[in-house]
C-alpha cells in the first residue's frame, strides 16, 4: 500500500478522499495548500500526491513544477476544469495521472494502485536486491514472520483474520467470509471494524519487522495476502 498525501483545499472533498483511501488500506494525510503539503513532507517520505489544481496559495502546476525537480514521487492531478490544456500542462509539469472532478473514488485509488505498482517497480529495478524466501504464518506461535525473519505477534483476531487469507495466496477472501469467521452474523457494510484492524495491522507489523505487510484490499470482495508464504 501506498503513503499518499492529499492536497485539496475544499474539506469536505478533501475528508472523503482521505477516509476512502484510509479505508482501502493506505496511509492518507491531507493538506489543506502547499504550506500543510510541505510540512507534510518533512516529516517523512511520501510515496505519491492526490494534487488538486485549484488551491489557495500556490497552484498545483507549480507545487508539481517544483516536487518534480526534487523527486520521482508519483503525482495525480485533480480538476474541476476540463480544459484540454490544463491536461496539457499538467502532464508537461511532471503529473503521472491527470483526471476531471467529480472523480469515481473507484477509479482514483485504482489508478493510485496501478501508479504505486509502477513506482515500485522502477525503483526496484533502479536498487536491485538478492530474492527472499515466503513469509511465515505461525499457527501455534501466533506470529507472521517476514522472509528475513523479522516477527510480528498477532491478536486473536488478527490471526483469525491472517489464517484465511493464508491458505489461499494471492485470491482474495470476501469480507462476508471475514466477518463470519470473525463471529459476527453477517456483513455490514457500513461495519469498517475490519478495515480498522487491518490498518491497525498493517502500523503494527510494520514497526516490528521494518517491511510493509503483504495484506492487499481488493475492491468489491474483501482481502488478499500478496506474497508467497510458509503455513506451519
Amino acid at each position: 500500500m501506498a503513503h499518499i498525501a492529499v492536497v485539496e483545499d475544499e474539506a469536505p472533498l478533501r475528508g472523503d478522499l482521505v477516509e476512502y483511501l484510509g479505508a482501502c488500506g493506505h496511509r492518507v494525510v491531507g493538506c489543506e495548500d502547499a504550506r500543510a503539503l510541505d510540512r507534510a513532507l518533512a516529516t517523512g517520505p511520501v510515496d505519491l500526491i492526490i494534487l488538486d489544481v485549484n488551491l489557495p496559495d500556490e497552484d498545483g502546476f507549480s507545487i508539481a513544477a517544483r516536487l518534480r525537480e526534487q523527486s520521482e514521487i508519483g503525482i495525480i492531478m485533480l480538476t474541476a476544469r476540463g480544459i484540454n490544456v490544463d491536461r496539457v500542462v499538467g502532464l508537461e509539469v511532471g503529473a503521472d495521472v491527470y483526471l476531471v472532478k467529480p472523480v469515481e473514488l473507484r477509479e482514483l485509488e485504482a489508478q493510485v494502485r496501478t501508479l504505486a505498482r509502477r513506482l515500485k517497480v522502477a525503483h526496484t529495478a533502479a536498487t536491485p536486491v538478492a530474492p527472499l524466501g515466503p513469509w511465515t504464518y505461525d499457527q501455534t506461535a501466533w506470529t507472521l514472520a517476514t522472509p528475513d525473519g523479522a516477527a510480528v505477534k498477532l491478536t486473536g483476531n488478527e490471526r483469525i483474520f491472517l489464517s484465511l487469507l493464508v491458505v489461499r495466496p494471492g485470491e482474495g477472501v470476501s469480507r462476508a467470509e471475514i466477518f463470519r469467521a470473525l463471529g459476527k452474523r453477517e456483513w455490514d457494510p457500513s461495519d469498517r471494524s475490519v478495515d480498522s484492524m487491518v490498518r491497525r495491522l498493517r502500523a503494527k507489523g510494520e514497526q516490528a519487522t521494518g517491511r510493509e505487510l503483504p495484506v492487499e484490499a481488493m475492491h468489491g470482495l474483501g482481502y488478499a495476502f500478496t506474497a508467497p508464504v510458509t503455513v506451519k
